[in-house]
């Protein structure tokens, strides 16, 4: 019998009030879900619902960051998991002492490095993690929660950046240069790895699957 293949599959949460307030959303910045990212949620959660597809799901996961909680709890009646265990090793980029500022008083304070090599090893703010740094976080983060959920279906709420760095720690893309993929809100990623010798790489089986924002709008 074929051992069962292991699934990561992120979510992105929805649209997050710190966004629509345009502030730095850390953990101080972060309060939660607009009004519209709580319908896409929904929105998702219907889906999952209805189709099916992610009915085998073992465990639900999700950041420590308020909209990606919210987000998972919406979801998780449609996956059948008993909870949402809490991950802080999945939060997007820590904002070190930007967190809470609005993106203006942002743009004033500290200057975003120019170069693509600079950005990526030089903090956003003083006791903001480098872009480097919060790659390697992430890849551990999602390697060991494959090590632990082997032949599994994993869902994890989280955030666009963690989702960018998946392409690095499960697709194998070099640490540098930065690089922008379009990955909307309550979007599905998913990768899959088989259990066989001959399936040590993971494979991308679906990128910003968003079917279920079709009609919706957006802001």
């Amino acid at each position: 019998m074929t051992a069962p293949a292991t699934r990561i599959v992120l979510v992105r949460h929805g649209e997050a009030q710190s966004h629509v307030d345009q502030v730095v959303g850390g953990m101080k910045g972060c309060t939660g879900l607009s009004e519209l990212g709580r319908r896409q949620a929904a929105a998702l959660r219907d889906r999952l619902e209805t189709s099916g597809e992610l009915a085998g799901a073992h465990l639900l996961y999700a950041s420590t960051l308020p909209r990606a909680v919210e987000t998972a709890e919406i979801i998780a009646p449609a996956l059948g998991v008993p909870a949402v265990a809490c991950d802080e090793e999945l939060c997007e980029l820590r904002p070190g002492d930007a967190d809470g500022l609005t993106w203006e008083e942002f743009r004033a304070r500290y200057r975003w490095p120019d170069g693509a090599d600079e950005s990526f090893y030089r903090p956003m703010a003083p006791g903001a993690e480098t872009w480097a740094g919060f790659s390697t976080r992430v890849g551990a983060a999602l390697h060991r929660l494959a090590g632990l959920h082997a032949g599994a279906t994993v869902v994890v709420a989280c955030h666009g950046g963690v989702i960018e760095q998946s392409f690095r720690a499960l697709g194998l893309l070099s640490l540098a240069p930065q690089f922008n993929l379009r990955i909307d809100n309550t979007s599905l990623t998913e990768w899959a790895r088989g259990a066989g010798p001959d399936d040590r790489l993971w494979t991308l089986a679906r990128f910003n699957d968003a079917a279920h924002l079709a009609g919706l709008g957006t802001r």
